[in-house]
């Protein structure tokens, strides 16, 4: 198979997980992964091709060494050799929240020309993983990918692949989309849904929820802006509520950052019901994770799916892809249903 090109918008914690993860994914060890073949592509087949970001201590450093900048908290859990690819200077726009600016020093340095940089170095999927919020900067960069001939996946909150608009658009630039905002492998919202739907399959009637977490990633620092914030907690709980057939209060979202935590999240799980004749049930379950690889597992299968979808020629938002691996996609399915869509794509029965 081909090598997969793959550029980077925004070098933070969870581009850390995916560029150690494929570096140690090289050595045909697939501990964590629910698809080692995905559709003929394993992970060794992706190849960083471009990267931005604005921090300086990032910019003009080679990824396998910006990656471990002090702004960053995910540990380094594996060695990466040199990439070659060298950390360019990005647009900032609404990328920095209050909250980061203390933690993050902008690089002085111009600006590059990205969809040129992108071009030249002949990159087929963009990743935009900026922090949540950056509503501008992140069409800004869906708007270069287009320039650039590049696919696209958004991790963030922001309306790309679920916008009619952008979908039309990247269908008529003929390149595949995927997004919104990025489902965790084993993160409180796939929880939270899973153990929703089970109990509501079971016969449960839910009377009302919550799920709360706090953390110390930059994710978390992020959303206690209040505009910032409240976007995410919105995404969450409407997730949430498509797992139960009816009306139920639902809170769910960050409530509070702890420095000392790094990039731990911890997540608190409180579900009321009631079963057979009314019998009140409660449950309360807590989660502890790393917050960036959470979502590494599910992002390779993305990238893979694009990459399918790049050879399949097959454009705009791809369905399947949103709803596997996204909180907020074009179309919401059952757990259920994108497991069997997933496995019908890769096996070429569904092309959507």
């Amino acid at each position: 198979m081909t090598k997969i090109k793959v550029g980077i918008v925004g070098v933070g914690d969870c581009c850390s997980s995916l560029v150690q993860g494929v570096s140690s994914y090289n050595d045909g060890e697939f501990v964590g992964l629910k698809f080692e073949n995905f559709g003929g592509y394993k992970p060794s087949d992706i190849e960083f091709t471009a990267a931005f970001d604005i921090d300086s201590l990032k910019v003009g450093k080679d990824l396998s060494e910006a990656i471990f900048a002090k702004t960053n908290r995910y540990e380094k859990v594996n060695e990466v050799n040199p990439l070659g690819v060298i950390v360019q200077k990005g647009e900032i726009m609404d990328g920095v929240g209050e909250y980061l600016h203390d933690q993050i020093k902008v690089d002085d340095k111009p600006s590059v020309k990205v969809s040129e940089v992108l071009k030249k170095s002949k990159t087929e999927i963009l990743i935009n993983f900026i922090p949540t919020g950056s509503v501008q900067a992140t069409k800004w960069y869906a708007e270069q990918a287009i320039n650039a001939g590049c696919a696209f996946i958004n991790t963030t909150t922001t309306e790309i692949a679920r916008s009619k608009e952008w979908t039309q658009r990247f269908k008529e630039a003929k390149l595949p989309l995927a997004g919104d905002d990025i489902m965790d492998q084993i993160g409180a919202t796939i929880i939270h849904k899973a153990l929703l739907e089970f109990l509501v399959r079971r016969g449960v009637k839910i009377d009302e929820t919550y799920q709360l977490d706090i953390g110390g990633g930059t994710e978390s620092l992020a959303t206690l802006e209040k505009a910032r914030g409240d976007i995410k907690r919105e995404v969450k709980r409407k997730t949430i509520q498509e797992s139960v057939p009816y009306e139920v209060p639902i809170i769910a979202g960050t409530t509070d950052y702890v420095d000392f935590m790094k990039n731990t999240r911890d997540s608190y799980f409180w579900i009321s019901g009631k079963y057979f004749n009314s019998t009140p049930v409660k449950m309360d379950i807590t989660l502890r994770t790393v917050d960036a690889p959470n979502s590494t597992s599910i992002l390779l299968d993305v990238i893979r799916g694009l990459k399918i979808a790049i050879d399949r020629k097959l454009y705009g938002a791809i369905d399947t892809l949103c709803a596997y691996g996204f909180k907020r996609p074009p179309k919401s399915y059952s757990l259920i249903e994108t497991e069997k869509m997933i496995n019908e794509y890769i096996e070429g029965k569904r092309n959507k």
